[in-house]
């Protein structure tokens, strides 16, 4: 018995925190869905005037209706879709009247991305955001050769004199048939813990059957040593 009880300990301590850890993100994953359906009401939630005084973190995601005039200039950014490949986001200024705002008016294929994209008069409702599209590995931006690769507010306003306020379109009108507009979603904020739990779980079973197969090779030796 003495033999047996050490690993038993070990092989019990480790399943209970292996499984306390698969039960902990289980708890997180319902937090998590909690908070992406909280973002997906207010990603669809009623339009609403620019704010006058930006915050960020309280006005991420929140929707707005402007009528105003699209500028003619376009910086790109390239990005990538599924099926279709690579392509640019294309970002223009956007004048109220009295704001003048950055737009992300949509998405074209990489090969339509040289094509003149004049703006006017239209009605854009979409949402606010402040993207985090630039992470270790993201290049510099190609400011002269118009090819950027990230959606750096501050960069793209002062390149276009507007305010540093970035609206995605969901829908322009009258829009540009040859633009797809890409709303924003809860699509890339990520969601992992129950791919995380079901690791935990899956790591307490190993454990258990690796305990389960010391303490009987242990009994086994002991076993053919009596006899």
């Amino acid at each position: 018995m003495k033999r047996i009880l050490a690993p038993l300990i070990f092989g019990l301590a480790g399943i209970a925190i292996l499984l306390w850890l698969g039960f902990w993100q289980l708890d997180r994953l319902a937090w998590k869905e909690g908070v992406l359906a909280e973002i997906e009401a207010r990603i669809g939630g009623s339009p609403e005037p620019l704010p006058v005084l930006v915050d960020p973190e309280a006005q991420r995601y929140q929707p707005v209706v402007l009528d105003g005039v699209i500028g003619d200039e376009v910086l790109r950014v390239l990005v990538s879709q599924k099926v279709v490949g690579a392509g640019y986001r294309l970002i223009s200024a956007f004048d109220t009247g009295g704001r003048r705002v950055l737009l992300d008016r949509g998405f074209v294929p990489v090969a339509e991305g040289e094509a003149g994209y004049p703006g006017g008069p239209a009605q854009v409702t979409g949402n606010l955001h402040w993207p985090d599209d630039r992470n270790s590995s993201t290049p510099e931006n190609d400011i002269a050769g118009n090819t950027w690769f990230s959606r750096d507010i501050g960069a793209m306003a002062e390149a276009l004199q507007t305010e540093p306020l970035l609206v995605v379109a969901r829908e322009v009108n009258p829009g540009d048939a040859r633009i797809d507009p890409l709303p924003v979603d809860t699509s890339g904020i990520p969601n992992d813990h129950l791919q995380y739990a079901i690791t935990w779980f899956s790591l307490a079973l190993v454990w258990a059957v690796m305990t389960g197969a010391l303490i009987w090779r242990q009994r086994s030796a002991k076993e053919r040593h009596e006899t």
